[in-house]
Order: C-alpha cells, then sequence, then structure tokens
C-alpha cells in the first residue's frame, strides 16, 4: 500500500459569504469564568442559544456552558464573552491565550487551526478518544445527527515529523473510518490543509 498527499480544496480557499455560525449574532457578551484551566459561563438565554446555533461548549446539568480553552479563546477574540479570573479580575484575549498556553504549550498552533475550521463554517470538537486533535463535521451537520467527517491534526510548518508519527497518524484515521487532514500553520499563522490517504497499487 502507497500513501498519497491530496490538496485538501474545501479548506485551501477562503470563504466569502456569510458563515452559518455568524449568520444568527448573539446579542449581548456572555459572563464566564476562568478558574483552574477550566472556563464555565453563565445559564443564560445567551448561552443556550450560542450552544444552539454555533455548537460551542457544552450544557451542564445546572444550565452553565462549559468551554474549551480553544472555544473560549475563539469567543474572547470575537468579543463574545467576557471573562473573569478567580479574582473578579476581567482577563483580556492576549493574557488568556498565555494562560493557555501554560497549560497546553502547542496552544497556538492549535488554535490557529480551530479558529481557521470555525471561520469557514465548519463545526470542531475535540477527538481525543481517536487520538487526534479535533473532529471537523461538514457543513450544516451537527454533533450527534452524523458522524465527523474529518479528524485533524494541526502541524506547525517547522516541526519534524518522522514516518512512524506520520504512519501512527494514518492507522488513527482508518480505524475510525474518518478522512485524515494535516494542518501546516505558517509563521504568518495561516493554515494550509492535505488530506492524506492510502491508495493500493
Amino acid at each position: 500500500m502507497g500513501i498519497i498527499f491530496l490538496w485538501y480544496s474545501p479548506m485551501a480557499k477562503k470563504k466569502t459569504e456569510d458563515k452559518p455560525e455568524e449568520k444568527k449574532e448573539v446579542k449581548e457578551r456572555i459572563s464566564g469564568q476562568f478558574i483552574g484551566g477550566r472556563v464555565v459561563a453563565e445559564s443564560s438565554d445567551a448561552s443556550r442559544e450560542l450552544n444552539s446555533t454555533s455548537q460551542i461548549g457544552a450544557l451542564m446539568e445546572d444550565g452553565r456552558l462549559q468551554l474549551s480553552l480553544l472555544e473560549a479563546a475563539y469567543l474572547l477574540e470575537k468579543k463574545k464573552v467576557c471573562l473573569v479570573d478567580g479574582r473578579g479580575m476581567e482577563i483580556a484575549f492576549d493574557g488568556f491565550v498565555k494562560k493557555a498556553q501554560r497549560s497546553e504549550p502547542n496552544f497556538w498552533v492549535r488554535y490557529c487551526v480551530f479558529k481557521d475550521i470555525r471561520n469557514r463554517g465548519y463545526v470542531v470538537k475535540t477527538a481525543l478518544k481517536f487520538g487526534a486533535d479535533f473532529r471537523v463535521y461538514d457543513r450544516g451537520v451537527k454533533p450527534g445527527e452524523d458522524h465527523a467527517k474529518w479528524i485533524v491534526y494541526p502541524v506547525y510548518e517547522a516541526e519534524k515529523y518522522t514516518w512512524y508519527d506520520f504512519a501512527a497518524k494514518n492507522r488513527v484515521a482508518h480505524s475510525t473510518k474518518k478522512r485524515l487532514l494535516i494542518a501546516l500553520v505558517d509563521e504568518e499563522n495561516d493554515c494550509t490543509y492535505y488530506e492524506i490517504s492510502w491508495k493500493r497499487p
């Protein structure tokens, strides 16, 4: 069996039309706290609307919205949330990124890819149980309605990867029956996507 690299066109070009998650704007900023490495937003209509329309975060039993660090950074940069720390001090985007990088050294590269894919209108969720960074759903598909179409590995373009690392990622994609995307992030934080697939000679 051989491996071929395919240029993945659906994510290769920026879309100029309205993005699905931006068609229905949340009318108010959501308040939340960043404590102990967790981000939890208030229980409110705005939080529930954000979760329902944009598929961001997970609703907790008490009605509050738990966000991943990537989701929180994305919403902070778009000024859709207002986060405070344990002392009640507001956290700016740059400050939040620095805090996130302490717990996730590869946070910025992952965030660049997360933001780019979200901005193109795709739903992005974590894929830890698959052994990948992200699982991505096709446009118009919500988690729970259908399976994710891709698993994605963000990679900084100057990083070195062995054939063992590369083969391991292919095995994960093959075993989960999903397409594999390698997202290369350059020095300008631009993302280029390659779809990897097996080909029988």
